[in-house]
């Protein structure tokens, strides 16, 4: 039995043998998108995952790809938040970052369709300000999903109602791969709950089969490494090195505890900048998550527990914290001989932006487009690895702009990141276009690098840190100034507050299911 290329119209062997080692979110996500895209193709599909060893899983927010995720494979909410105690997330809110401002925090909001009447006023605000000229630049006055925050209203759209709104969510990783692992077994993947204990290559260096601690034997035509920080596959069998990012992001650990479940359930992540890092909130429908990623350079890890306490008020809690170490950079080659590397494998950028699945879900759906155009061999390998690697690198650079800007002086940490100008040519283009009064989004698209933060988002990122110049000594009247900004109070909040009494709170849209 043969199946063709449908670009090289080259017979292969079949069934083609797909080994996934290693579970989680990560290698479920990756065995379900397979499985669904080569539905008509003879694949078979295995994924190894150890009892044994557990999953790092404190990342528990997504962005609006994971939406799509579940869309595409035709699973609703009704089924899968309940099982993983999820809630929606339209926005994350960056509190204490930037004091100069006067601001006590600001949002980044999802963009959405209704958005498309506010992004260039926001745009030409901003550029105002930019001048020197006293108007209004809060993100969350220009985006709708802004005002279903602020609101703590659920996204969830009425069957009338005529935009699309993007959203991600909040979720239980544990309880996602769980629920994934059964959808998946479902469909057709082996599950081999067994821990690999020998890796066999063939002379040229590719995988040929990995051992299981039961005796089994796994041969595969591809492997997918999913083995978390460890890198069993990609690293440690294949040898391919890795690039860290310490000199950019100088977060490398975490500590993490949940607490009781919040009443009212708002639609966003909390980010609070804290002495040395920051602390995330991430309300589920059944507790609370919490935790602080810092810097070990500056902070001890039982410094950082009690700060993370203090913080929440639970300095006389006895809730157990767990303590995380995080590798964050990326791997040279994410595809390497008959190997490829999803999740924490291939690299990890801290969770600032909630960014980890996100890179997970394009990695993967890259990938199957690639090998199977490639008739599924490593034809289009380097054209796939460069993709993910600037993927990696935009994310990155994203996340630096938020240390970078910064206006807190109350410890070395937040002073050396400010300070660090080890940045790249694409930040540096970005900021130098941004001071210089240039077209941002024309910088960006000149870059014309593969990214989820575009034009909007930047304009949130500096926004909302109040990067701007001294407001001029020679400002307009104030009857000028407010009609500058009359589009928001006469335009927008009209539009927008009238489009919000369309949806509920999250309790109110739980309740009615």
């Amino acid at each position: 039995m043969s199946f063709a290329n449908s670009s090289t119209g080259a017979a292969l062997p079949a069934p083609h043998r797909i080994v996934i080692v290693g579970g989680g979110t990560a290698g479920w996500m990756t065995a379900m998108l397979m499985t669904h895209h080569w539905r008509e193709q003879p694949v078979q599909i295995s994924l190894i995952e150890s009892p044994d060893i557990g999953i790092i899983g404190v990342g528990e927010g997504s962005t609006p790809t994971l939406r799509r995720f579940f869309h595409e494979l035709n699973i609703g909410e009704d089924e899968w938040m309940v099982r993983c105690n999820a809630t929606y997330k339209v926005s994350i809110r960056f509190a204490n970052w930037s004091p100069a401002t006067g601001a006590a925090s600001y949002s980044h909001p999802f963009i959405s369709q209704l958005d498309q009447f506010s992004e260039l006023p926001f745009y030409q605000n901003c550029f105002a300000r930019r001048q020197g000229l006293a108007v209004t630049t809060a993100p969350e006055l220009f985006l709708f999903n802004g005002y279903l925050a602020n609101a703590k209203l659920a996204p969830h759209t009425p069957a009338n109602f005529p935009f699309r709104i993007e959203y991600g969510y909040h979720f239980d990783s544990a309880l996602l791969g769980q629920f994934l692992r059964d959808k998946a077994s479902a469909i057709g993947v082996r599950h081999v709950p067994h821990t690999v204990q020998k890796i066999n290559q063939h002379p040229d260096g590719r995988i040929a089969s990995v051992v299981c601690d039961n005796g089994e034997q796994l041969d595969g035509d591809l492997f997918v490494d999913c083995t978390g920080f460890r890198a069993e596959l990609i690293q440690k069998t294949l040898g391919v090195a890795f690039e860290p990012f310490k000199s950019n992001l100088f977060n490398n650990a975490a500590v993490v505890f949940p607490t009781e479940v919040l009443t009212d359930l708002p639609p966003e992540t909390r980010a609070t900048a804290l002495s040395n890092g920051w602390a995330w909130q991430i309300p589920l429908q059944h507790r609370t998550g919490n935790g602080y990623v810092y810097s070990r350079d500056f902070q001890s890890a039982d410094a950082a527990e009690t700060e993370l306490r203090a913080h929440l008020g639970l300095l006389d809690s006895e809730i157990s914290a767990r303590h995380l170490q995080m590798n964050v950079g990326q791997v040279r080659q994410h595809w390497a001989k008959n190997c490829v590397a999803v999740g924490l494998s291939q690299g990890f950028i801290e969770p600032l932006e909630a960014t980890a699945l996100h890179l997970v879900q394009t990695a993967v759906e890259t990938f199957i487009e690639d090998y199977q155009q490639g008739g599924f061999s490593d034809r289009f390998q380097q054209r796939y690895n460069q993709s993910i690697a600037q993927r990696f690198e935009a994310t990155r650079d994203y996340i630096v702009a938020h240390y970078k800007f910064n206006s807190r002086d109350d410890s070395d940490y937040w002073r050396a990141n400010r300070a660090n100008e080890n940045l790249s040519d694409s930040l540096q283009q970005i900021m130098q276009t941004w001071f210089q009064l240039g077209d941002l989004g024309q910088t960006l698209a000149k870059q014309q690098r593969e990214t989820m933060f575009g034009n909007t988002s930047w304009h949130c990122l500096l926004a909302g840190y109040g990067v701007f110049p001294h407001l001029a000594a020679a400002q307009p009247t104030a009857a000028q100034l407010a009609e500058r900004d009359q589009f928001i109070a006469q335009g927008l909040q009209p539009l927008f507050s009238g489009c919000a009494l369309n949806f509920k709170t999250q309790r109110e849209r739980f309740a009615s299911k």
